[in-house]
């Protein structure tokens, strides 16, 4: 049943050095640099997403993701979903409204997993970015390296995802798309969504709490997800895997990292779901299948490289 979550909004992510984080996010990636605020974070956006920003970067002294935002419909949606997390047993924390710059009040509850997550219902409306919202063109003849056009979803690791799927789905209207289970039925891997997309948000089974495996931007086309590897050899960017496909989703994809260890993901293509889908399984003996398609093998480093 949807409760008024309406897509991932925003993820923070630290970085070691903001001017080489600049030169990955926005010179590579393609994300158009918007601000920096009064505490030195910088704002990022994807070139077609409506929104002021949708990427916030934190020089810290060790990477990792702060938190993940969720945008919902309205106010009164909110403050519904607010007294549902309470009710649920969550600590739930209130984040002012600027704190981060152009964003609304948000709502901020610990998953389970360890990971930081909120709510908020308003953000500064910005508009596509370089493309007017009567007559539009294609899109912007000025981008930046992979073109990225919007903040997609994030992977994370960490304990008790079957908890956090509960959450998820009881209190805030998720959808489990797809999923990976162990001989014994268990949930080693989820795939949520909030939309009709493959997933807005996916979690893997470990011991370690709140760990980001990666974030991911979506291109259009496969044509474009090639080009990225190009421009990751070009730039000499550390590769993880790729280009290939998943089995789990369907993507196209292709991983690689950030200065500070960061992964990124770009893709495109993938499944759809809608609320009467019953959720996609795969089993961990076909796990290397359901991540890598074409070779059938589990990359150690994919599977062990965390922030």
């Amino acid at each position: 049943m949807k409760k008024g979550v309406i897509r991932p909004g925003h993820v923070q992510l630290r970085v070691l050095d903001m001017n080489e984080a600049l030169n990955h996010y926005r010179d590579l990636l393609g994300l158009i640099e918007v601000e920096t605020d009064s505490q030195g974070r910088v704002y990022l956006k994807g070139w077609t997403e409506v929104d002021k920003f949708s990427v916030v970067l934190r020089e810290a002294d060790a990477p990792g993701m702060d938190f993940m935002g969720f945008k919902v419909m309205s106010n009164a949606v909110l403050d519904q979903l607010q007294q549902a997390l309470v009710e649920y047993g969550c600590q739930v924390e209130e984040i002012p409204a600027g704190e981060l710059n152009g964003c609304g009040r948000r709502v901020r509850f610990e998953a389970p997993t360890g990971h930081l997550f909120e709510l908020y219902a308003e953000k500064e409306n910005t508009g596509k970015w370089g493309v007017s919202q009567v007559n539009p063109e294609a899109w912007p003849q000025d981008l930046k390296g992979m073109k990225a056009k919007r903040f997609d979803h994030c992977l994370l690791y960490g304990p008790n995802i079957e908890g956090t799927c509960a959450l998820f789905q009881e209190v805030l209207g998720f959808d489990l798309a797809e999923q990976v289970v162990d001989p014994d039925g268990k949930k080693a891997g989820a795939f949520i969504t909030a939309s009709m997309k493959a997933h807005d948000v996916a979690f893997i089974e470990c011991p370690d709490k709140g760990k980001f495996h990666h974030a991911s931007f979506f291109l259009e086309t496969w044509e474009e997800v090639l080009r990225a590897a190009d421009l990751i050899s070009m730039t000499n960017t550390s590769l993880d895997i790729g280009p290939t496909r998943h089995g789990l989703t369907h993507g196209k994809t292709i991983y690689f990292f950030d200065p500070s260890g960061n992964r990124t993901e770009v893709f495109c293509g993938g499944d759809y779901h809608y609320p009467d889908h019953e959720p996609v399984t795969w089993t961990t003996e076909q796990l290397g299948k359901a991540i890598f398609y074409h070779d059938r093998q589990l990359n150690e480093r994919f599977l062990t490289a965390l922030t």
